[in-house]
């Protein structure tokens, strides 16, 4: 008896459960479907991703509707208007191409529209050594260390620290790392962007003497002033010279070495004869 009226509460609970689950599902389904209409604009995007200094073509562009009240500051609607231009930054595919990132019509595309105003791209040759290994890559930051000898003496050989934190603008002919694992590269040229003084400096140690990259933490900001190590501190020190007098001590020392003695008078003697033998005695 019990289990009978268990049963009949729980037929009624699957059957009162089933009919509202229906109910609700006809009732949503019969809800009428509102359309809210946003105003867009055409904006081009990039349709491809485009690395930096890359002259745009008009097979890099398409156009997207973009909601009109969240345009990019900057955006462009024709293609036809960037054709041709330069890239001065790197843009991944579908993202919108801002003038910010372009270079003006006149500079063209490639390496010069990138260096900033006031700036200069000077490129040194380098090796596996100099180049850190290959990690030297375009973005990092590097210290320049000359070595070179203002005489021909060995022991004025000086190494220092002439340029710091220099950004590296192109490793070879690349321009971008790659953004996947940032491999080392093995090149032979190295494009730093310097100031026009710093490139006098970086041309004359690099003609003159030798140059080694010293690559930095690009967090690390500080420029240490460095005195140099010459080859004579890497081997002791020079042999001190002996200090040597000036002013009034100098002139006793020299008088003292150059003036003669005074001569002593001899003193009185008695000569005493005694045979064949003759003696001097000195008196008092």
């Amino acid at each position: 008896m019990n289990r009978a009226r268990i049963f009949l509460v729980l037929l009624i609970a699957i059957g009162a459960g089933g009919g509202l689950a229906f109910g609700t599902y006809n009732y949503l389904q019969n809800v009428p479907v509102k359309t809210i209409s946003v105003p867009t604009k055409r904006v081009v995007v990039a349709n491809a991703a485009l690395s930096l200094g890359t002259e745009i073509g008009r097979d890099d562009l398409t156009t997207v509707d973009w909601p009109a009240s969240a345009i990019p500051e900057g955006a462009f609607e024709d293609p036809a208007t960037l054709v041709g231009r330069g890239l001065i930054d790197s843009v991944v595919r579908h993202e919108p191409i801002l003038a910010g990132k372009l270079a003006s019509k006149e500079a063209g595309s490639g390496l010069p529209p990138i260096i900033p105003p006031g700036k200069r791209a000077v490129s040194v040759r380098v090796n596996e050594v100099i180049g850190v290994a290959g990690y030297v890559l375009p973005g990092t930051h590097v210290d320049v260390v000359g070595t070179a000898s203002a005489s021909n003496n060995s022991q004025d050989i000086t190494s220092k620290v002439v340029l710091s934190n220099v950004e590296v603008l192109a490793a070879g002919t690349r321009l971008e790392q790659d953004s996947k694992d940032s491999k080392p590269m093995q090149v032979t040229v190295v494009t730093l962007l310097v100031t026009p003084e710093e490139a006098e400096k970086l041309t004359l140690v690099s003609t003159e003497g030798k140059i080694q990259l010293a690559l930095r933490n690009p967090l690390d900001l500080e420029s240490p002033d460095t005195t140099g190590a010459r080859a004579g501190m890497m081997l002791g020190g020079a042999p001190a010279r002996p200090a040597q007098a000036t002013g009034p001590r100098r002139a006793v020392a020299r008088s003292q070495t150059s003036a003669p003695a005074a001569p002593q008078a001899p003193a009185p003697t008695v000569e005493i004869i005694r045979g064949d033998k003759r003696v001097t005695v000195v008196v008092g």
